[in-house]
């Protein structure tokens, strides 16, 4: 319902469920606040809001105005704000005073200065005086792991840190201690935050009390860095980031808004585990190999290199893509060795149930929600994934999901959405119902009111039981284990009941009958007139993107190689570690029948040893690419910086500039005019015309040749002139970029409300820290000025209707007396991803590689705990210490998938001369 009201004497019309302090900010008000945050919503406790306000109704004329906390008071009809009076700002600078007693005089050394909502509201409130002579409160500082630096001594007790990490991540080992002007907030004793959000906390904190480790070892203030809009690409989901470089090293991460998708946050690997583009050892610079020597190469020299070894020594060029590149790199190898000899680089298995996904996605009519809409369903159904570790950014809404039935009633009982504590002491507990299927526990368990843990077969079996349960015209599961008919009957019930079902799944648990199962079952509610939504998790950033683009696998192209009647072979190898995705041994084959080989990366892999060309690339924040999450978005990233520009021998390119420039070199091809990315993306469209949706995630024309830029660096970015002295004292000339609207500067356009969804980063006037965000965007929390960022390029009919999936595998059975064990991951947020476990810090907090397997098992075979577990699988022999799970089905070995020297394509295989071998 809209209301009108009147802030400083100008009527306005708003919604009446709001507080006064939300409604003032997204009316673009300033008011100072520390407590409230747009995702926790309000209690009260810093009391720096404070305005006036004066009712008027029919019934009721108050001549008088009274002072009250603007996060706490709904507006209410016809009434009158105040925001600007003499006793207002004097109460506010009285709070702020009082705030700041403890506070130490440490801004130059806080790694927040410049970049802190105090310092922010301090100005703002015009408290520049302290009268405080005495001993001020000092507290010890915990350690809290690599991640997060501890500073208590900054405490204003706003209690954000805790309302966050505990009410809203879900975390347990953070708490508050002590009693009226002694307020802790920490652990019960030193140790790593055990939350995968726990770095939320850097921007959550108004404060420099919690702040990012991480960024001291390449330390500058926020007013000396570049930088850029860009994408997560540590898993699928394509959280949206904000990466700042200064002097040629990746500084900062920080969260992105976008209304979509990760909102306010991220998960802790998306923050930390970027560190691997810092690395030294990367390759640099061209080689050639000659011999048992590597000569360095010109960029010149690389390209004619490559050309000569393709054409002169080649009758057919291979090229195998990857789903860690972008779009544009992938369809740049398409476009040099042609669509037939192009292979995505994903295994088989994979491969398949990538394509069934896209399939569901397409043709099913089912509503695919964005990662914000997930958090409106009231069930949701998890099959098979360990989502905490495989899309942690989902689990963070799933949680929130859970909270949906609390906040349904306090609005029953007339408590607004943003009254967050009245809606916890109002909820007693109360939730909406989290149903899991898994091979072992996850971090979501806690809140689910049932768990199933069984083989994947059988994870299987039971979705599809669950479908023909809701829809008997849906394939009946044949010899169905009745004592599973108890939890069967709790999931049907709870779905029917539901008017929002949400069934998630993937492809982590390498099954793709889970897959169809978890499509019937959203069929079978679609049936019934649920309003469901489907969820599929995959491996990588562009997954989804690159199936779209090949549908050749990795195994096709090793096969293809090995068959092939000519001598003369040549592969090109794009950002693909290939031992990760096949066994060892069929690579060594197919690569000793290769003729040339040429390999593109940004990090050292096993393959960079055989090969005769190696072609350093740029990592993401050296690039400018697209990428396609999990749900069929395409989103843009954006490049940082120019390697070139800090170090002057590098020869770093894109790969897809390495790629064109070949292909031009190939083909005797004079091109007039530089590569420019848009080129590129028109050609995808050209030969792609379903993802004609990426050309509206590519910068706009109009920028270069008409608008004026967008700016890369804040205002008061400084040495602009001397910001390369270490390189060269003579004063280069301000990089350009030609392939989008930013420019490498602080000159350009910093308007808020500008008609382009990309932002460089948060600022506005008067707002340095994260809390700018409030600027940018339609209403607070809502979407940004001109809307979010990505395009679905996915989408599904909703009349489509896809045939019921009948691919119902067998239940798994121990196979006794013969030595069979079933491989099964287990997917860990620090160490399954291939290049973030190269970051210092996530090397830091990766477990140890390991072999779980059950206990009943473990009697079995007589292993104990002081043992290594020895088994063979795919020709492979390892030797890992053990770890046991009452969880686990027996039968079977869970292994940290990705881990090194633990590749991906174990997962559904058979271990044998499984052994407990003494350490």
């Amino acid at each position: 319902m809209m209301i009108s009201i009147y802030i400083e004497g100008k009527k306005h019309t708003v919604e009446d469920s709001k507080n006064i302090l939300e409604t003032c900010l997204s009316l673009g008000f300033d008011i100072p606040y520390f407590c409230w945050h747009p995702a926790l919503g309000s209690v009260g406790a810093c009391r720096l809001c404070a305005v006036k306000q004066q009712y008027f109704s029919n019934t009721i004329k108050d001549t008088k105005s009274h002072l009250v906390m603007s996060c706490m008071t709904p507006v209410s009809d016809g009434s009158s704000i105040i925001i600007f009076d003499d006793e207002v700002e004097e109460f506010r600078k009285n709070i702020l005073e009082l705030l700041m007693i403890n506070h130490p005089h440490d801004c130059p050394i806080c790694e927040e200065g410049g970049n802190c909502h105090l310092q922010d509201m301090t100005a703002m409130v015009g408290q520049t005086y302290r009268r405080y002579r005495f001993n001020k409160r000092t507290h010890y500082n915990q350690y809290l792991g690599p991640f997060i630096g501890h500073e208590m001594n900054r405490c204003i007790t706003c209690y954000r840190c805790i309302r966050y990490y505990n009410d809203y991540a879900g975390g347990d080992d953070l708490g508050v201690f002590g009693v009226h002007d002694n307020i802790y907030f920490g652990r019960v004793q030193d140790g790593m935050l055990r939350s995968e959000f726990s770095g939320n906390l850097i921007e959550i904190c108004p404060t420099g009390v919690f702040t990012d480790k991480t960024q001291t070892q390449n330390y500058t203030r926020k007013w000396d860095m570049i930088f850029a809009p860009s994408i997560c690409q540590q898993c699928s989901v394509g959280c949206n980031i904000i990466v700042g470089e200064r002097y040629g090293k990746l500084c900062r991460v920080e969260n992105r808004y976008n209304g979509n998708i990760n909102g306010y946050f991220l998960c802790d690997r998306g923050r930390f585990g970027c560190d691997y583009v810092n690395i030294d050892n990367r390759p640099k610079v061209p080689s050639n190999k000659q011999g048992d020597n590597w000569v360095v190469l010109s960029e010149r020299q690389a390209i004619q290199e490559a050309t000569n070894g393709l054409k002169y020594n080649c009758n057919k060029i291979i090229g195998i893509g990857s789903s860690r590149a972008s779009m544009e790199s992938n369809f740049s190898l398409l476009k040099l060795v042609g669509p037939d000899n192009f292979y995505n680089g994903i295994n088989n298995l994979e491969q398949e149930r990538l394509l069934l996904i896209i399939e569901i996605l397409c043709n099913s009519g089912i509503q695919v929600p964005s990662l914000h809409e997930v958090e409106s369903y009231d069930t949701v159904l998890i099959l098979g994934e360990d989502l905490t570790q495989t899309g942690a950014r989902v689990a963070l809404s799933i949680r929130q999901a859970v909270k949906g039935k609390a906040r349904k009633d306090a609005e029953a009982q007339g408590i607004f959405d943003w009254q967050s504590a009245a809606i916890i002491n109002n909820a007693q507990g109360i939730k909406n119902n989290i149903l899991i299927t898994g091979v072992d526990k996850t971090k979501l368990d806690d809140v689910a009111i049932l768990t199933y843990y069984d083989s994947v077969q059988n994870q299987a079996r039971f979705g599809f039981a669950i479908a023909h349960a809701l829809d008997h015209t849906a394939p009946e599961v044949k010899d169905f284990d009745s004592k599973l008919n108890e939890k069967l009957d709790i999931v049907v019930q709870k779905l029917m009941e539901a008017h929002k079902p949400l069934i998630i799944s993937g492809s982590s648990a390498g099954s793709k009958e889970l897959i169809a199962s978890a499509a019937n079952i959203a069929r079978a509610l679609k049936n019934r007139g649920s309003e469901v939504g489907i969820t599929f998790i995959v491996g990588e950033v562009n997954s989804i993107g690159l199936v779209m683009l090949g549908k050749k696998s990795l195994d096709a192209a090793l096969i293809d190689i090995c068959s092939t009647n000519t001598s003369s072979v040549g592969l090109i190898v794009l950002e693909n570690d290939l031992y990760r995705h096949a066994q060892a041994n069929q690579v060594d084959v197919a690569l000793n029948k290769v003729n040339y080989l040429i390999v593109l990366d940004h990090q050292y892999t096993l393959i960079q040893k055989q090969a005769n060309l190696v072609l350093p690339v740029s990592s993401f924040v050296e690039s400018d690419g697209t990428v396609i999450n999990y749900e069929g978005r395409a989103q843009r990233f954006f490049r940082l910086y120019k390697p070139q520009n800090y170090e002057k021998n590098t020869v770093i390119l894109e790969s897809w500039r390495w790629l064109y420039l070949i292909h031009d070199c190939y083909i005797n091809y004079i091109r007039k005019k530089n590569l420019h990315i848009d080129q590129i993306i028109d050609a995808i469209i050209y030969y792609f015309p379903k993802l004609i949706g990426i050309k509206q995630t590519s910068p706009d024309a109009s920028f270069r040749i008409y608008g004026q830029k967008l700016a890369r660096a804040p205002h008061r970015y400084s040495g602009r002139t001397a910001i390369y002295a270490n390189v060269d004292v003579h004063e280069p000339y301000i990089s350009q970029d030609d392939d989008t609207m930013f420019s490498f500067s602080m000159e350009g356009n910093h308007n808020v409300q500008s008609f382009h969804k990309q932002v460089a980063f948060a600022w506005a006037p008067g707002w340095n820290s994260p809390q700018a965000w409030n600027k940018f965007q339609d209403k607070v929390g809502g979407n940004l000025h001109s809307g979010n960022p990505g395009i679905r390029v996915l989408h599904s009919d909703n009349g489509a209707t896809l045939n019921w999936f009948n691919m119902i595998p067998q239940s798994f059975k121990i196979m006794k007396n013969i030595d069979r064990w079933l491989i099964v991951p287990y997917w860990h947020l620090f160490g399954s991803e291939e290049t973030s476990q190269r970051s210092k810090c996530i090397q830091d907090c990766m477990p140890n590689p390991y072999a779980m397997i059950n206990q009943l098992d473990a009697l079995q075979l007589k292993i104990q705990k002081n043992m290594l577990l020895k088994f063979t699988c795919a020709e492979q022999i390892l030797c890992l210490p053990i770890k046991f799970s009452s969880n686990l089905p027996t039968g079977h070995i869970g292994l940290p998938l990705g881990f090194p020297d633990i590749p991906l394509f174990l997962s559904g295989m058979y271990a044998q001369d499984v052994q407990g071998v003494l350490l």
